[in-house]
């Protein structure tokens, strides 16, 4: 595979990687750049929804991580700076020298997202979920604990925000996913796809650790602060997990983790 190298930063060839923080902002047309050796490792595996479009890399990475970019097919460029090219093209300094743009994957119905799933299957419903670390949080414990899906609603940020893929450690890119769903209609077409809604919230009356395993559930997230809204909670079991002293907020994700954990784990 030709490497191309890059040693001015205005290249037309890396537009794309172009003032990452910004672009972060405006989106990138149905791209988004993945960064960290991580996160490439999941881009290029055959665990992937997406596909790799192009590479940019520190040119002292480029022998560390021939593995990876022997993956890529024979026809995606693969771009190699140096450091200050490189910090100039990102518009900050690149600390890692990983770089890559992806083609985000068709999007799916909240239907053929669960269609694949199994009698005891356990998906995440996230609901106004805006803090790109507690979202990238979501998809890691979804894929940790083999969640059949994430569903978001329209309130949701984007997962493939650089930040949420990065927090992620790549699940974002591995993980069947609906997206911009109208919360009502995703309780719905749990309903009837056969899944089960339980509704974290700290004011629930049942415990977590009280609701039996087994049969579909669908675990539903809020955000922190205001929580689900009162037509959402209505729509489902409501459970809560059980704090000390009078505390009553714990993080989404790690709500998330505790939730799935308890939904997955084996008898």
């Amino acid at each position: 595979m030709a490497v191309i190298r890059i040693d001015q930063p205005d290249d037309p060839r890396i537009a794309g990687f172009r003032d990452i923080r910004e672009r972060d902002l405006t989106g990138r047309q149905g791209l988004f750049v993945a960064e960290g050796e991580v996160v490439l490792n999941v881009l290029t595996s055959d665990r992937s929804l997406c596909r790799p479009v192009a590479l940019l890399l520190d040119r002292k990475r480029v022998g560390g991580l021939a593995g990876l970019i022997a993956r890529v097919a024979d026809d995606t460029p693969v771009y190699v700076a140096d450091q200050p090219v490189l910090d100039a093209i990102a518009g900050f300094h690149l600390h890692r020298g990983i770089l890559a743009l992806g083609e985000k994957p068709p999007a799916r119905t909240l239907e053929t997202c669960l269609a694949a799933a199994g009698a005891d299957a356990v998906a995440v419903a996230a609901c106004g979920i805006g803090n790109h670390d507690n979202m990238g949080g979501l998809f890691r414990n979804a894929a940790a604990f083999g969640a059949a899906a994430v569903l978001l609603d329209t309130h949701c940020c984007d997962p493939f925000y650089r930040k949420a893929v990065r927090v992620s450690v790549g699940a974002v890119l591995r993980t069947p996913m609906a997206a911009g769903l109208e919360a009502a209609a995703m309780i719905d077409g749990l309903e009837a796809a056969g899944f089960e809604a339980l509704a974290l919230t700290p004011g629930a009356a049942e415990p977590l650790d009280r609701v039996a395993r087994g049969g579909r559930i669908a675990v539903v997230l809020g955000p922190e602060g205001p929580g689900l809204s009162p037509a959402i909670l209505r729509r489902c079991r409501p459970v809560g997990i059980p704090m000390s002293g009078g505390f009553d907020s714990l993080n989404v994700a790690v709500a998330s983790g505790i939730a799935l954990h308890h939904f997955t784990r084996e008898a």
